[in-house]
């Protein structure tokens, strides 16, 4: 390969022939995390693709795109909360946070700006994967003859889980795959009053574990987005037991 070119070897394995995994963009400024990420990605059988800063991660994305973003917060110019407010404009790419920071206030701005989860450094290398294949499990697209059939309407929501496409009232809600799990999950029971607890497990694969405010901060996500098309009750809060599905009847 040309010196400095950032797309994994793994591209060019058996024979030079491209290996057809997963595409993961790497974003961090620090060339050692980068490696670390890297050669995990690549052993879990994905393709990794670098970039050390923000303006050159948006510049991989333009050229080639990516099933999934691995995205460091405390990159100095152009710094991670920054890049995922510039990919959510565009679309709906899944972005995993690597946070350094004390302040779990740092976590929950990520994920209120569209990422899909976070992860803490010092890393586990086996935690980073786990959580990577847990979004791209969500993430997944059905081939296009499984559309419409496994379609959830309630009210004037509806929900296009081999697509992961929702509407309210025709209007689309373009949702994250975790926050589509969520809303999933709580249209499948109208009524049911469902604890953080149950929301984490359903949501969230292999044993991960994550903050009651992590849980918070996706339902403001999908109480905001709601609103936007039109609905403006998509959550209602029970205090001190969970979250069930607020009024999805007709858009006003």
């Amino acid at each position: 390969m040309p010196e400095g070119d950032a797309v994994s070897p793994a591209l060019y394995a058996f024979g030079g022939r491209k290996r057809m995994g997963h595409r993961i963009l790497v974003v961090d400024d620090d060339p050692h995390i980068r490696d670390v990420i890297c050669y995990a990605v690549e052993k879990a059988g994905m393709v990794a693709v670098t970039a050390q800063d923000g303006a050159e991660a948006l510049r991989r994305l333009d050229n080639g795109g990516a099933d999934l973003v691995i995205l460091d917060v405390g990159m100095p110019e152009m710094d991670g909360l920054e890049v995922c407010r510039r990919i959510r404009r565009r679309d709906e790419t899944p972005i995993l946070f690597l946070s350094a920071r004390g302040e779990e206030v740092d976590r929950i701005v990520g994920l209120e700006l569209g990422a899909d989860d976070y992860v803490t450094k010092p890393f586990s290398p086996r935690e980073l994967i786990a959580r990577v294949n847990a979004i791209l499990s969500r993430t997944k697209r059905e081939p296009a003859a499984q559309a419409g059939r496994d379609v959830l309407r309630h009210g004037a929501l509806t929900l296009d889980s081999p697509r992961f496409l929702a509407e309210f009232a025709g209007a689309p809600v373009p949702l994250t795959a975790l926050e589509f799990a969520i809303i999933r999950l709580l249209a499948m029971r109208p009524g049911v009053v469902f604890s953080r607890d149950q929301i984490m497990n359903t949501a969230y694969a292999d044993n991960i574990h994550v903050s009651d405010r992590t849980i918070d901060s996706h339902v403001r996500n999908i109480r905001a987005k709601f609103a936007a098309a039109g609905c403006g009750s998509a959550i209602e809060t029970v205090h001190g037991v969970g979250f069930r599905l607020g009024d999805v009847g007709v858009k006003a």
